[in-house]
This record gives C-alpha cells, sequence and structure tokens, in this order.
C-alpha cells in the first residue's frame, strides 16, 4: 500500500494523502505539495510521515484525548507532486488576498442582515472554491449571501459554520498556561468537556479560572481525569461514615498523591491518617 502523509493546511487544517510511489523525492517534514481535493487541487505542507501519519491516520488508541483506536483506512486522494517556487508564490499572494476577503464578506453578511461572526476566509490554491467560516449562536439562513460571494468572485462558495473550539484551533494563540493552544499544535480532535471533570478533579467550578481562549472548558481537564477517577477507587468517599480505631468518624479529604485519609471524629476532632492505616483499622472493624 502506498504510505500516507498527513497534509497541513491554512488555520490547522490537515488531511492524510497517499503518496506515490515511486516519487521524485521522499516524503519530509515541512515538504510543500500539491494534493488532489474536492473538484481540484490545493497547497500545503507535510506535518507527518511514516508510521506517525499512519497512528494519526488510525485515530489515537485509547488515549484520554483520542475516541478510541480504529482501523487506519487507507487515504483516498493523492499528492499530485511537490510544489514549486511558483506555486508557493501564488499561495502567499492567496494567504494575503484572505483577509481583504474576510472583511468584504463581514460587510456583505451586515447588508443581509446575518448575524454571524466570520472568522476567517480560505481560498482553495486553484482558486476554484472560496471557504468562509463563521461562528453564529443559531441556525443561519446564508443562501442569499452565497448567491452574492458566488456573483462577486466567480468561484464556488462554502460557508462552514463552526464553534468556538474550532475557531480557536484556526487562529490559534496562546493559552493560560503560556504555551502554545493544544488544539492548533498537537490534539488529535476536539472532544467535549463537562464541569464533571473539573468536580471529579477536585478544581475550581469558577468558569473564569478553568476556560480557555474560545470561552470554552480548558480542554486539558481531559489529560488526567482518567488518572482521578481510578485513584479514587482505592479511598472512601468524601462524607461516608466509617468504623475506625478510634470510633465512628467521617471522612472530611482525600489525598491521592500524599495518600492520606482526613477523617473527623464525633466529638469534632480531626486527624490525618495514611491510606494503608486506614485500611488496617477498617480490616480490623
Amino acid at each position: 500500500m502506498e504510505p500516507a502523509v498527513e497534509v497541513r493546511f491554512k488555520g490547522n487544517r490537515k488531511e492524510f494523502f497517499r503518496w506515490p510511489e515511486p516519487a521524485a523525492d521522499a516524503p519530509r517534514l515541512d515538504l510543500a505539495v500539491i494534493v488532489q481535493v474536492d473538484r481540484g487541487e490545493d497547497l500545503g505542507s507535510i506535518s507527518a510521515i511514516g508510521a506517525t501519519a499512519a497512528r494519526k491516520c488510525g485515530g489515537c488508541t485509547g488515549c484520554a484525548v483520542g475516541a478510541g483506536g480504529r482501523d487506519p483506512a487507507p487515504p483516498e486522494r493523492t499528492v499530485l507532486r511537490l510544489a514549486s517556487a511558483e506555486d508557493q508564490r501564488v499561495a502567499r499572494e492567496q494567504r494575503l488576498d484572505e483577509a481583504a476577503v474576510r472583511q468584504a464578506v463581514a460587510e456583505r453578511a451586515v447588508q443581509h442582515g446575518l448575524g454571524i461572526k466570520v472568522t476567517d476566509a480560505e481560498w482553495q490554491w486553484d482558486r476554484r472554491k472560496l471557504t468562509v467560516y463563521f461562528t453564529s449562536e443559531e441556525r443561519v439562513d446564508f443562501r442569499a449571501l452565497v448567491h452574492d460571494l458566488a456573483a462577486r468572485y466567480h468561484t464556488r462558495i462554502e460557508l462552514r459554520q463552526i464553534g468556538a473550539r474550532d475557531e480557536a484551533k484556526r487562529l490559534d494563540g496562546i493559552g493560560r498556561c503560556g504555551r502554545r493552544l493544544c488544539c492548533a499544535s498537537w490534539l488529535p480532535e476536539l472532544r467535549p468537556v463537562s464541569l464533571t471533570l473539573a468536580r471529579d478533579q477536585h478544581l475550581s467550578l469558577n468558569p473564569s479560572q478553568i476556560s480557555g481562549g474560545c470561552g470554552r472548558l480548558l480542554c486539558c481537564l481531559r489529560y488526567e481525569h482518567d488518572f482521578y477517577v481510578q485513584a479514587r477507587k482505592r479511598f472512601p468517599k468524601e462524607g461516608k461514615v466509617v468504623k475506625t480505631a478510634l470510633g465512628t468518624e467521617r471522612v472530611l479529604a482525600v489525598d491521592i498523591f500524599c495518600e492520606s485519609v482526613t477523617l473527623r471524629a464525633e466529638d469534632g476532632s480531626a486527624r490525618v491518617v495514611p491510606l494503608a492505616q486506614l485500611e488496617r483499622e477498617l480490616e480490623a472493624h
């Protein structure tokens, strides 16, 4: 089977393609290539090759940030050729033009009375397609806007509604940790994040403290969640009443890192005991 390569485009968008064999040059990272896409050709750069690309094409194998492993299917489309210097010059000119296109689309959207936020615009390398990304709190009928834009740019227009997380992935940025946003750098897919993840880790439930630049809950809340869930299974639940060497006590808190449990007796006194000691006391009573 022809080897698969991961090709990244503007806005951290990526797809997988077959690398034709024999090829003039072996695939390597950051190599600019022209690839086959729907109704035309596009230019991108190789971001993963070999076993790494095959693993990413098959999906994350059961890790906390992936959806679980799946049998890798061979990519349907192919890398057509290496991008020449002229191809890359054309792509750079299109990137410069896209800012003006985004502004023009935003103005047309206002004229059509559409309450949308135009996030980005992206030309296909052969200019046979223009994709406009936008966010909106509700469903939008943008058919009139599409006809308007098609008449102006004389190409196929696709308006694609995206969520706040996808917007952050396209625009990129620095997170509150001081590093590049996970969604824009390495995170294989964006999965739902709920307050349950923060609650299980005993984190603050204040949205301002556990939200990212997109305004949604931090993706990293999911990274260690499985560890916390498994570790807490060894400890009694907070609030549970247990019988120990000192009599009846209530579990106030657990510390999974120090492996200790805080107990409160009926007279109001509290003590901190190692988990191993508590287990011995429970077995004895």
